[in-house]
């Protein structure tokens, strides 16, 4: 069945007439008259019949004509639901991100892609980086938003908009916490560190190692950020962490950031994807997102200490202020 042919037999059955349908359609009359026949052949039977000036529908017409709005509904549906596809308006994105990011920044993403597109799904996996990059490479996610690795440059596409500093902590109460430090003060203690397969890890390790010193004594790893504070909470374990774990709001507000330059990592936070392969207008839509609105979200996510107003639209770091303070006390 044409859907042309149901097109203009839905217009004709409207204006009960075939010289005003043929004008508001730009067809002749016969081309008209043909469509009907070709329809009335395929359902076998009468769709018109004339009153006076003009036609009305028969009963196999009205059941014709019912079905036929539904049809073009549901078409007219169908288009729309493509068209916001297309526009990555609606569809499906998988994110993934480290649990930092997952506990502040990416609720904020989230409001902001629910707000821009409302008829996107969001799946969401919180895990360490290497198994985020693995779950790239399989297809389990589009993108993955945190920490840029030196890696990620051959093998992933990539876009920072902040960074990170990480940083080694203690217990408030802890007897190196308060005082002038260098690494070689860290030697004697335990610590709370995730898998050496985890790049923050190799790195504080490293550290150690450039500095010849044996590597950090670990006594309890674990791959989740979120129980670090208790695991150190009124113990002599030291741990490392993200500067934006400490303020007084968050999970790490019983921690304090041993002030030492060495044990500092900086590192750029951004989003991965695949460099190869096809990125769903959805995924493509939040890309375009976080391209535009990444480095403000983070902002947001970095609180002013209330002892120290930063200068207005400056933003200064928890590690910026303690060096402040370490150095007033010389």
């Amino acid at each position: 069945m044409d859907l042309r042919d149901l097109a203009y037999f839905e217009v004709i059955a409207d204006l009960g007439h075939m010289g005003r349908a043929a004008d508001k359609l730009g067809r002749t009359q016969p081309a008209l008259t043909k469509c009907i026949q070709r329809l009335e052949e395929m359902v076998g039977a009468d769709l018109f019949e004339r009153t006076g000036r003009g036609i009305t529908l028969t009963r196999v017409g009205e059941i014709l004509l019912s079905r036929a709005r539904r049809m073009r509904e549901a078409m007219e549906e169908s288009l729309r639901e493509v068209t916001d596809f297309a526009a990555g308006a609606a569809g499906h994105v998988a994110i993934g991100c480290g649990a930092t990011m997952g506990e502040y920044l990416l609720p904020q993403i989230c409001r902001a892609i629910i707000g821009d597109a409302p008829g996107l799904t969001i799946e969401i996996q919180i895990g360490m980086s290497g198994v985020l990059r693995t779950a790239l490479r399989e297809r389990a996610l589009d993108l993955a938003i945190g920490p840029v690795l030196p890696s990620d440059e051959q093998e992933f596409r990539h876009e920072a908009f902040g960074i990170d500093e990480v940083v080694v902590v203690a217990a408030k109460n802890h007897p190196l916490c308060g005082k002038p430090l260098t690494i070689e003060d860290l030697t004697s203690s335990k610590w709370v560190l995730p898998a050496r397969s985890v790049a923050m890890r190799q790195w504080i390790d490293s550290v150690f190692e450039a500095h010849g010193l044996p590597l950090p004594a670990v006594q309890i790893e674990t791959n989740s950020i979120t129980t670090l504070p208790k695991l150190i909470a009124d113990t002599a374990l030291l741990s490392f962490t993200s500067t934006r774990n400490l303020h007084p709001l968050r999970l790490g507000s019983q921690l304090d950031q041993l002030m030492i330059d060495a044990t500092t990592m900086r590192r750029p936070l951004g989003f991965v994807t695949r460099r190869d392969g096809y990125l769903s207008p959805a995924a493509q839509r939040v890309v375009a997102l976080l391209k535009a609105k990444g480095r403000d979200f983070l902002d947001q996510v970095t609180l002013p200490d209330k002892t120290e107003a930063p200068m207005p639209g400056v933003i200064v770091s928890r590690a910026e202020r303690a060096h402040k303070r370490v150095r007033q006390s010389h």
